[in-house]
């Protein structure tokens, strides 16, 4: 499977299952596209063929001279041989084994507070109620929690702990008495825990953020953009906007940090469908870990992203991609999340198939201990998997997880971006479709055009580089 798009003036050819990018003039570009359009299970020996010329020869020919063509033919012919063009899809033969494959519990997202001191207009988590009762999670549950999860790891020794919510730093001491807990178990049972916070800044100060720099490996701090798109979305329940108090604090964290181990993290909806001057906003504030993403909510919610908008997104994404590369070409980068890519190594392959690892390897904890797939299933009782004190007792749960993959989701099958995507959010196809064995076609659309952007990052650097 060959996907082919031209990009900033480049002509860019993605050989979908081995991964391999090419960069190539407009000539090899239409070779290699009527040659996918003739027969998309190409090999070394049929591009060798005189059919296979004759047929570019009547369909280019006007367009190309036959000896062009013919050294096309031969050059496409040679990395085909190589196995980075026109290469058969492998994994699919592997779906089973990847299936039945023990999977340890190495992540957990702790919620520690079912409150939150913002009241932003799409939270998912109903200001952090999540379709249940305000509560904080006391350090019982949470001992309890890590508990559980060093029992079910196996031999991984590396456990990753979000502490999410609502507002984590509403319950801080808990959440300080937990990575003291942590620190102790690591010793007795030879793990070690890697620590992540997500937080609006509200409470942020001196003595939090000198924890956080000492225990938590990652941070991530909320915030939306340019100050009149944030104080829409994410004001106090008092309705004042909340962008004043916030950024000083987080520029102060990010700085701290050496501007790693951070991401500031924002959402954009249909009020800042220009969300690339948010992105650059932050660059500019100082931020150089960004992440931007696009609201998910009903087709009735005014801020909702719907189907008409994606012009519009794609030429958002468009116009970032080209800024980034100036940016990063004049020595003023920064890191946009959703353009990362890795094309040389990447995940591994039962995480290309199978994405996150959620109701599997991940696993959200409510404050009175109920186990779910992840945070956007808390709340949702047809999902609820167990507890710290039991564990998981509805398995049968994790297997239908465990059993979903880009072959189990028809619209992934042709899709050229499943392997970066590896079949997108669960929780947003169950949102849409009440099946975790689908896809949210919008949320699908824009991850494809992000994929196209992040390649042509990497094409553009790289011909820098070589100039």
């Amino acid at each position: 499977m060959i996907h082919l798009y031209q990009n900033n003036g480049y002509n860019i050819v993605l050989d979908v299952n081995s991964g391999a990018v090419h960069v190539v003039d407009k000539a090899a570009y239409d070779v290699i596209g009527a040659l996918e359009e003739q027969n998309e299970l190409h090999t070394a020996e049929t591009l060798k063929t005189p059919e296979t010329f004759e047929f570019l020869r009547s369909k280019l020919g006007s367009t190309y001279a036959e000896e062009d063509i013919r050294d096309i033919l031969e050059a496409v012919a040679t990395i085909t041989q190589e196995g980075r063009l026109f290469t058969r899809d492998v994994y699919e033969d592997y779906i089973d084994e990847v299936k039945q494959r023990k999977t340890v519990v190495k992540a957990l997202c702790l919620h520690i507070a079912h409150d939150c001191n913002l009241a932003c207009r799409y939270c998912f988590a109903e200001e952090g109620e999540y379709h249940g009762r305000r509560a904080l999670m006391s350090y019982e549950v949470g001992k309890k929690a890590l508990d559980f999860l060093i029992a079910n790891s196996g031999k991984r020794r590396n456990l990753e702990v979000d502490f999410f919510g609502g507002e984590p730093l509403m319950n801080w001491q808990v959440v300080k008495d937990l990575v003291a807990y942590g620190r102790e178990q690591e010793k007795i049972h030879d793990k070690h825990f890697r620590f992540t916070v997500t937080t609006n800044g509200v409470l942020l100060n001196d003595e939090i953020q000198e924890f956080v720099n000492k225990e938590m490996d990652n941070v991530v701090l909320s915030l939306d953009g340019r100050k009149e798109v944030n104080d829409k979305m994410r004001p106090f329940r008092n309705g004042k906007g909340s962008y004043d108090l916030i950024v000083p604090k987080f520029q102060k964290l990010a700085e701290s940090r050496n501007q790693e181990k951070y991401y500031i993290r924002g959402t954009f909806t249909r009020n800042n469908l220009d969300f690339s001057n948010d992105v650059l906003h932050f660059a500019d504030l100082g931020f150089e870990q960004i992440s931007i993403e696009p609201v998910v909510g009903e087709d009735t919610d005014p801020y909702a992203i719907r189907k008409e908008d994606l012009p519009k997104i794609f030429e958002e994404y468009d116009k970032l991609a080209k800024i980034m590369v100036e940016r990063e070409r004049s020595g003023r980068g920064f890191t946009f999340f959703h353009f990362m890519i890795d094309l040389e190594g990447g995940p591994c392959v039962s995480k290309r198939l199978s994405g996150c690892g959620s109701g599997t390897e991940y696993l959200a904890v409510t404050p009175w201990g109920d186990l779910y797939p992840c945070h956007q299933f808390v709340g949702q009782e047809e999902f609820l998997m167990g507890n710290v004190d039991e564990g998981i007792t509805h398995t049968e749960i994790a297997d239908e997880f465990r059993g979903c993959s880009v072959y189990s989701k028809e619209s992934c099958k042709n899709c050229f971006a499943r392997f970066y995507c590896s079949g997108g959010c669960m929780a947003n196809s169950y949102k849409f479709n009440h099946s975790i064995n689908d896809t949210y076609e919008v949320s699908c659309e824009m991850e494809r055009k992000r994929v196209e952007c992040a390649i042509m990052i990497k094409a553009a650097l790289a011909d820098a580089d070589a100039q």
